[in-house]
């Protein structure tokens, strides 16, 4: 088993559910990153998402969208955030995932992305715009690296969620409402009929994305699937916070304040 499926089978096992933290690359700049890397783990996070900064992120609400534009001002490159994830891996077994779009993949190489992916200590990909029906450009890749593609699961997926949870690794990404990442006070899916459809086609752990921002969400949620991921609220206290210090002192707070609501 790979670092995510140690992690969901541990928690499991604690009778807890994931809490999984978004962070963009580079925001303010990389060894904040670091810094809130651990911070996150060291508060309860189970898994680390890292966005890959690009200029066109159409998956993404405002918040995320300007810590894009806050991080491509500092020139960060690909190979800078893989070094960046090789020097933190030394020192930590928290599963990290990359969050990027398709294009940053094929400027880079995708060969050479997935070995530099598994060389660095990345253990799965969030690809919001590779559709399931072109995944074989790079799934030949993720294979022979041992890094998985997180399947992404919409309220709309209904009809074709039998196939595109076929050959799902690590967990699936479900998406709790349509439109872009944001902070939201309702979700679309009715996650009962959701997940009760879901575990018809496969069992791998499902965790909830999109929206998510306070405990009370957080006390809904938890019942379903088996964890919750939490982007814009952190990326909203980095891009609110005064200096670097400060931002990873608040999402420390934020991030044990949601395990404690996640662990009642």
């Amino acid at each position: 088993m790979g670092r995510i499926e140690d992690r969901f089978a541990k928690l499991k096992e604690e009778n807890k559910k994931a809490l999984i933290g978004f962070i963009t690359a580079g925001d303010p700049d990389l060894k904040t990153t670091a810094d809130l890397i651990k911070e996150m783990e060291n508060k309860g996070a189970d898994l680390i998402e890292l966005g890959i900064p690009y200029s066109d992120p159409v998956a993404e609400g405002p918040v995320i969208q300007r810590a894009n534009e806050r991080a491509l001002k500092n020139k960060i490159k690909i190979g800078d955030i893989m070094n960046m994830v090789g020097e933190i891996r030394k020192t930590t077994q928290v599963p990290l995932l990359y969050l990027l779009y398709f294009n940053c993949i094929l400027r880079y190489g995708p060969e050479r992305f997935f070995k530099d992916c598994s060389l660095n200590g990345i253990d799965g990909l969030i690809i919001p715009d590779l559709p399931y029906e072109e995944k074989d450009e790079v799934s030949i890749f993720a294979e022979k690296y041992n890094v998985h593609i997180i399947t992404l699961v919409a309220p709309t997926s209904r009809e074709r969620i039998s196939k595109i949870t076929r050959d799902a690794k690590g967990f699936l990404y479900c998406i709790s409402s349509l439109g872009v990442t944001g902070m939201r006070n309702k979700f679309d899916a009715d996650f009962e009929k959701m997940f009760s459809y879901i575990e018809q086609f496969t069992h791998i752990p499902k965790a909830i994305g999109f929206g998510i921002y306070n405990k009370a969400q957080v006390a809904h949620l938890k019942h379903y699937g088996d964890g919750l991921i939490i982007g814009s609220a952190i990326v909203k206290i980095i891009e609110e916070s005064k200096c670097p210090e400060e931002a990873v002192k608040r999402v420390g707070e934020f991030i044990a304040g949601m395990r404690e609501e996640l662990d009642k």
